[in-house]
């Protein structure tokens, strides 16, 4: 190693060290304050349950989802045969609530997760570019979001789907491609304030590029409200996937979702309340930890909410 080289690497390691600190503490802050927050600790172990659920349901089910029993057909929880107990009961075709309970958390959480990804890309980036250009530019991102904000979703989906088809991927892109107005109105909001902070204008004003500007100063101090908004959007969107596969418009058959679990069980609902009763509370209870942790973020990544 030659003495120039020896000296960057002197000269950097103080620097190295700094940011490895600056890891260290942001972990140790965020994990204090996971411990002071019940809400966040509940929400946490919900969305680990779920998502364990989603990555391992097949390996970690009773039984076989799709595996007919016309035996066992509307058996109430807790019934046992020579093929095992069904914990949570049967469906009407003696098929096993609980594994078709954790199957379909797999399609909520893939529908969830990729459309708020999609939807809060595109409206960040929208948000950004409205805020910081500015003009007509400005005039018509903001426009267009008024008037996905003014047409009712069920609206749309009907109108998409019937002119698609139904499916996993009409829906996912029906949630991604219409979703992004909200992130892109706080995005904007939030992009107004930043840039007239005086390192901005010290940026611009040592002759920086728009566009290092943009991603060196402006996006990393609007992105906190941005994975807050998307930790909340994940339950409002596995909402959105059960509604419309309950109505028929979104994910259909083989799929195993929530929604389409309780559309089989609204006409058994008086003889066979469980078949869609043990659904609804595994919405219920996955909505609940996402809103939960969502809520722990918000107050952990708001300096303004840090003291209180």
């Amino acid at each position: 190693m030659n003495p120039s080289d020896q000296q960057r690497q002197v000269e950097a390691s103080p620097l190295l060290e700094a940011s490895r600190l600056r890891s260290s503490s942001r972990a140790t802050r965020l994990r204090s304050a996971l411990l002071r927050s019940p809400v966040g600790i509940v929400g946490l172990l919900i969305v680990g349950m779920v998502l364990l659920f989603a990555i391992a349901g097949p390996l970690i089910t009773p039984h076989v989802p799709d595996e007919p029993n016309l035996r066992a057909r509307f058996k109430p929880p807790g019934y046992s045969d020579a093929k095992g107990t069904y914990l949570l009961g049967t469906d009407q075709l003696g098929r096993d609530i609980l594994s078709r309970v954790i199957v379909g958390s797999r399609v909520s959480v893939l529908v969830g997760v990729i459309a708020v990804v999609i939807s809060g890309t595109i409206g960040v980036l929208l948000g950004v570019i409205s805020a910081y250009v500015g003009g007509w530019t400005d005039v018509i991102i903001m426009r267009v979001a008024d008037a996905l904000l003014g047409i009712p979703f069920i609206i749309l989906a009907i109108a998409i789907s019937g002119a698609v088809g139904p499916g996993l991927v009409t829906l996912i892109a029906l949630l991604g491609f219409t979703g992004w107005e909200t992130y892109a109105r706080i995005t904007r909001g939030e992009v107004l304030v930043v840039r007239a902070l005086d390192f901005v204008t010290a940026a611009r004003v040592v002759g920086q590029r728009s566009w290092l500007v943009v991603l060196r100063h402006i996006v990393p101090n609007v992105l906190s409200s941005a994975i807050v908004l998307a930790a909340l959007q994940v339950g409002t969107t596995i909402l959105a996937e059960s509604s419309l596969s309950f109505l028929g418009l979104g994910v259909q058959p083989p799929f195993v979702t929530w929604g389409l679990m309780l559309a089989d069980g609204r006409q058994y609902i008086g003889s066979a309340w469980w078949m869609s009763t043990f659904p609804g509370i595994a919405i219920t209870i996955t909505v609940l930890g996402v809103v939960f942790l969502g809520d722990w973020l918000r107050d952990t990544l708001d300096p303004r909410l840090r003291g209180k």
